[in-house]
């Protein structure tokens, strides 16, 4: 389960962050993962919950934006939004999809700490 080890690394940048702005107590921690990223949104909330205590994360709400994959479809010279992970073509035509646009992102979107 990689999950618990992407919320240790979530929990050591959210807690440097928090030190960085005077060290409160963190509120929320908010994440965008992309459906490509193979990280299951619940697991991930879980590993953080038990793995916050004790830290500047305690208690803290972790929020999961989850990413669509969008890729290019070369026939229809558009970006299209895939309704799936399981088939990667181009939803109007058909056509084998292009380059991946998003889908594979992890990315922390935003701390809120509280004032010290």
């Amino acid at each position: 389960m990689h999950e618990l080890s992407i919320a240790a690394r979530v929990i050591d940048v959210a807690a440097r962050h928090a030190a960085g702005q005077g060290g409160g107590r963190i509120v929320a921690v908010t994440l965008r993962i992309g459906r490509l990223s193979c990280v299951s949104p619940e697991a991930l909330r879980q590993g953080f919950a038990l793995l916050a205590e004790g830290t500047p994360c305690a208690g803290a709400a972790l929020h999961v934006e989850e990413v669509p994959v969008r890729v290019w479809c070369e026939s229809c010279r558009e970006e299209r939004e895939l309704p799936g992970i399981q088939r990667l073509a181009c939803p109007a035509c058909g056509a084998a999809a292009g380059a991946i646009r998003a889908g594979r992102e992890l990315d922390v979107e935003s701390i809120t700490v509280e004032d010290p």
